[in-house]
């Protein structure tokens, strides 16, 4: 059974519709897959504004976020986390280390989030997510991750200074003409692993994303490499940045690319529902 933790209080949201998107990708999950939920958060506006306004709105919603994502962890259910922003995994990363320090994080995603407050450019709290995670800033939310366990899959928009911070870190990035099983299996090693998601990372069209990068991964792509993992070490999964738009056969086509390309992953609690077979 898949244990879904779905974030829905505003973390850091510059846009109104990544809620929602995050709303609607649980619901897919539902209809496809024998699933328990958990519920966090309220609904709050998007708003511009400075990470620091944005960490002390979400902190309630960033304790209880993490508080789940370890219970899924000791539980026998496969955990996954539906996001709105990558904002969440200041919370979650945490966890996961804490339970499995020697497990590789796959950040498969368009940019690196590895700024800090000394770095950033934009003060967007999503772009220091890993940063905080790995303890280059503190969040209050913990840390522990290794950055040297970590492999960046798809990056591709990466700021200069952020750059220097990941070299110096020791974090392994794979960008996306690259990223193959081969490539992530060696990156990977014997490892469990903790995969993280923005759908940012494929090439637009396929998911509409707010920080939507050319020449990215493709769907099959990146279903191959979750194809090629041994099932019994991936430990979870989270997911975030699906902003769906007003086309709602964009957005069915949409959540069936999210689907077909993490069914490796969750096939084994599949409903038999067609379209993600």
């Amino acid at each position: 059974m898949l244990n879904i933790t779905l974030s829905q209080g505003r973390i850091g949201d510059r846009f109104d519709a990544t809620i929602e998107g995050a709303a609607r990708t649980a619901r897919a999950l539902i209809d496809a897959c024998e699933t328990s939920i958990v519920s966090i958060g309220t609904p709050a506006p998007a708003v511009k504004d400075d990470w620091r306004a944005s960490l002390a709105q979400a902190h309630d919603t960033l304790v209880a976020l993490g508080d789940a994502i370890a219970e899924g962890l000791a539980s026998n259910a496969f955990p996954v986390m539906v996001a709105n922003t990558c904002s969440a995994s200041i919370s979650s990363l945490p966890r996961v280390a804490a339970s499995y320090p020697l497990a590789v994080v796959l950040w498969i995603d368009a940019h690196g989030d590895f700024n800090t407050p000394a770095t950033t450019q934009s003060s967007y709290l999503g772009g220091m997510a890993l940063a905080a995670a790995c303890g280059l800033w503190d969040s209050g939310h913990g840390a522990g991750l290794d950055p040297r366990q970590v492999v960046l899959i798809g990056a591709r928009d990466i700021d200069p200074p952020e750059a220097a911070l990941l070299r110096g870190a020791g974090v392994r990035v794979i960008p996306p003409s690259e990223a193959t099983p081969k490539a992530v299996l060696e990156a990977v090693g014997d490892a469990d692993v903790w995969i993280h998601i923005d759908w940012d990372v494929l090439e637009p069209g396929f998911v509409p994303a707010d920080y939507a990068v050319p020449d990215g991964i493709v769907p099959t792509q990146l279903r191959l490499i979750f194809e090629a993992l041994p099932l019994d070490r991936v430990l979870g999964l989270e997911i975030a940045e699906f902003h769906p738009s007003s086309d709602e056969t964009e957005n069915e086509a949409a959540l069936s690319t999210i689907l077909e390309a993490i069914s490796p992953l969750i096939k084994p609690h599949f409903n038999g529902v067609a379209s993600v077979v």
